[in-house]
């Protein structure tokens, strides 16, 4: 997010706006620069009850005692006295054993409600789960958009049958041009049900059950148009349609990552 000027500014108006829509899950983290900062501005004054706040640690920082210290960086920046989720922002050197002890610690003492994951395949998931010593994973953050539709294979399957949310991440990465033939369809679609291409893509990618999207927006209008998506049901012949489009691989492919 913006971090100086009235760009930080139309952020902070932004998330606002976000909250005011009932988009209340805000997804951060250690990495990105000074936004734990703007969202502790943007938040002032709004019940803490109300949202969902959800921050990460380094792959470097995820040692049992580096992840706690981590966690307490991010509560200080955002003046906070908890998260609702903390994640592991992707696999790195250090086992997932002390990671994922520190998590259940952290949320023992009541420092977040619930831990996940980000950027974890299958395989991944099923070492991360033979880790817990009485805690659950609550979810794992993903790269998915309509040119990434490899997880539906095997992940989202796997998710749903382990009750652990799908959060996707980037779900414009491959929004269609406006010239193309894809668009002026998707379009089509739009048109029927008064709304816009993006609104469509954000329905699309939460039609399956636990799974969730977070697209990025650091102005007003986007938020706006984001929280419009809510309201959006795609018929059966909208998502046959969005499906031959883009249609998902069929062979396994490899989790993709931004």
């Amino acid at each position: 997010m913006p971090e100086v000027g009235k760009a930080r500014e139309d952020a902070i108006s932004a998330l606002r706006r976000g909250v005011e829509s009932g988009l209340t899950h805000i997804d951060t983290a250690e990495m990105y620069g000074r936004a734990e900062e703007l969202i502790c501005d943007a938040l002032e004054g709004i019940n803490r009850e109300e949202l969902f706040i959800v921050s990460k640690v380094l792959p470097s920082n995820a040692t049992y005692t580096g992840t706690i210290e981590a966690l307490e960086r991010s509560l200080k920046r955002l003046k906070l006295d908890y998260l609702d989720c903390y994640l592991l922002h992707w696999r790195g050197n250090i086992p997932l054993a002390d990671t994922l002890a520190a998590m259940e610690k952290l949320q023992k003492d009541g420092k977040i409600k619930s831990f996940g994951v980000s950027n974890f395949d299958v395989e991944d998931l099923k070492e991360a789960l033979g880790c817990l010593s009485f805690g659950k994973l609550a979810c794992n953050q993903v790269l998915y958009n309509l040119g990434n539709r490899g997880i539906e294979r095997n992940l989202i399957p796997f998710c749903q049958k382990n009750d652990i949310a799908l959060v996707g991440y980037t779900p414009f990465g491959t929004s269609p041009g406006a010239k193309t033939e894809e668009y002026k369809q998707m379009s089509t679609v739009a048109k029927a049900h008064g709304a816009t291409v993006q609104q469509v893509l954000l329905a699309f990618l939460t039609r399956l059950d636990g799974t969730f999207t977070i697209p990025k927006a650091s102005t007003v209008k986007h938020v706006e148009e984001n929280a419009g998506a809510l309201k959006l049901d795609l018929t059966p012949k909208d998502l046959e349609l969005i499906d031959s489009l883009y249609p998902a691989p069929k062979r396994d492919v490899p989790l993709g990552m931004i």
